[in-house]
């Protein structure tokens, strides 16, 4: 049986077609319910469905005001504030094409955005970083005004059409822009029971930043699309404060990467009586902060897998957890295969995850880079660059980033599974782990941890040997302050370390 997932299509997305149009398309009916509540432990800023699509067709009308037209290219350099989602939409109301941007990128690096993508305009926050420019940049005082402005129709089209462009977090080389057609938005409810269990009566708190595309999605988007509440902690708000917001605000769902679960069960949290389930994706989660947050919370994990050219697309849920090691399965409407150099492997044998090119939620491409783009397919399969295995059940195993498998003495390793094994470990808090090379074609397997203290290696060395077999054990071990990750706090493999006596 080979590695391949395909019970059905998800329903085809209608057109014509807005993505904004669709996510607000129950705010005249829940007008006056709460949309968002930006919260803190001093109070919560509301917005309604009635204010927010307001302040979304308002903007789009601000816009065009501006002299900018449908197709039109807007940088977002926009900081952790209401503004960044507001304005997303409606320039998509509007048919203008945003670019979101971290508000951590520096001005030589929007620089090259500009360059690469020729923008229209820049909808530029207090102090962040932009280089001088002869576009027009409007400032978030601007956007204030345009909230109020009569709203816009929203520009129906064609489905297939550019709706956004975001940028890869760079992981595993330089950065790319993606550009996400309208239908994106459709895809993502095949999220709603293959991953979240949402419904329009839940409280979802999402940990990230407004300006996060995972935010921006599963803490927003999605929320909205279903009539439900958003809960986003304000700017400044800690990690250990989440707790008492959790409960404050009743939170059904929460939703955060591995590392906020991992800082919220360091201040000990109580038990959380509305808190159905978490939801985690970003990096993986391993099994023992998993276990540790059950254990504290008494609510499970539900964790995802995606990537910036298709959001999220294996996962567990509600209604079908993951079993032993395994992430998850591909939500139900999608087409995904594991791949080897001739096309889909036996179940069972590791290959590159892939996606179908029929997957309504898959990019239409990286903007200006059509050879890259090109060179990312395999006949009709998008490969991810993810490696995994797909189990009879339809389960899918992680093993990591193709450039981030090691060889050790010949064998492929996953650094995925080392890296769990030695999170079970009392005295460890974080871990990387990546092969250096220690002679000419000789390359030995390190682990990177942070810690209250440093662990004896051969302390170490004793607890992986129980674990793991011998060729998958690392031979060195150094702690550190911390690890090495990029502006959305994904660990940065490649980064650890090239020399043993670091």
């Amino acid at each position: 049986m080979l590695s391949v997932f395909d019970h059905g299509a998800h329903a085809p997305c209608p057109t014509p077609f807005n993505l904004a149009a669709f996510v607000l398309g129950r705010s005249q009916e829940l007008s006056d319910k709460t949309a968002l509540s930006v919260v803190s432990p001093d109070g919560a800023e509301n917005w309604s469905y009635g204010a927010l699509e307001g302040a979304v067709r308002g903007t789009a009308t601000g816009l065009l005001q501006t002299g900018m037209q449908p197709g039109d290219i807007l940088l977002m350099r926009l900081g952790n504030t209401v503004d960044f989602p507001i304005a997303y939409l409606g320039a998509i109301a509007a048919g203008i094409i945003p670019v979101p941007t971290s508000s951590q990128l520096t001005g030589p690096e929007v620089e090259a955005i500009i360059e690469g993508l020729a923008p229209s305009a820049i909808l530029l926050g207090d102090s962040l970083p932009c280089p001088q420019t002869d576009l027009p940049v409007h400032s978030t005082r601007d956007m204030e005004m345009w909230h109020s402005l009569p709203p816009a129709p929203y520009n129906m089209g064609d489905p297939d059409r550019l709706a956004y462009i975001i940028f890869t977090s760079g992981t595993s080389g330089a950065m790319r822009a993606v550009g996400h057609a309208h239908r994106a938005i459709w895809a993502r409810q095949m999220m709603m029971q293959g991953w979240y269990g949402l419904t329009g009566e839940d409280r979802l708190m999402h940990a990230g930043a407004f300006n996060w595309t995972y935010t921006l999605g599963t803490g927003l988007m999605d929320p909205w699309t279903m009539g439900a509440t958003a809960l986003i902690p304000a700017a400044g708000v800690d990690h250990s404060q989440i707790p008492q917001l959790l409960n404050a605000h009743e939170t059904t769902i929460f939703a955060a990467a591995p590392g906020v679960y991992r800082n919220i069960l360091k201040s000990a949290p109580a038990r959380m009586p509305h808190l159905r389930h978490g939801l985690s994706a970003g990096e993986k989660l391993s099994p023992t902060l998993r276990a540790a947050w059950e254990t504290a919370t008494g609510t499970a994990i539900y964790e995802a897998f995606g990537m910036s050219e298709c959001s999220t697309f294996l996962s567990s849920s509600p209604g079908l957890p993951a079993e032993g090691p395994a992430l998850g399965r591909p939500q139900p409407g999608r087409h995904v295969g594991i791949l080897g150099p001739q096309g889909p492997v036996p179940r069972g044998t590791a290959g590159v995850i892939a996606i179908h090119r029929s997957d309504p939620g898959l990019m239409l491409g990286y903007i200006g880079a059509p050879e890259e783009t090109a060179a990312k397919f395999q006949g009709d399969w998008f490969l991810t660059g993810d490696m995994g295995v797909m189990h009879g059940d339809d389960q899918i195993t992680y093993l990591g980033r193709d450039d981030d498998m090691m060889n050790a003495g010949g064998y492929r390793v996953s650094p995925i599974e080392v890296e769990a094994a030695l999170l079970s470990h009392p005295g460890i808090t974080e871990v990387g782990v990546t092969d250096i090379a220690v002679k000419a074609d000789v390359r030995l397997i390190a682990a990177y941890y942070t810690g209250p203290r440093v662990l004896e290696p051969e302390d170490l060395t004793a607890w992986v040997a129980e674990r793991l077999a011998r060729y998958k054990q690392p031979r060195f071990f150094f702690h550190r302050d911390t690890l090495p990750k990029n502006s959305n706090g994904k660990l940065m493999r490649r980064a650890l370390g090239t020399q043993p006596d670091e």
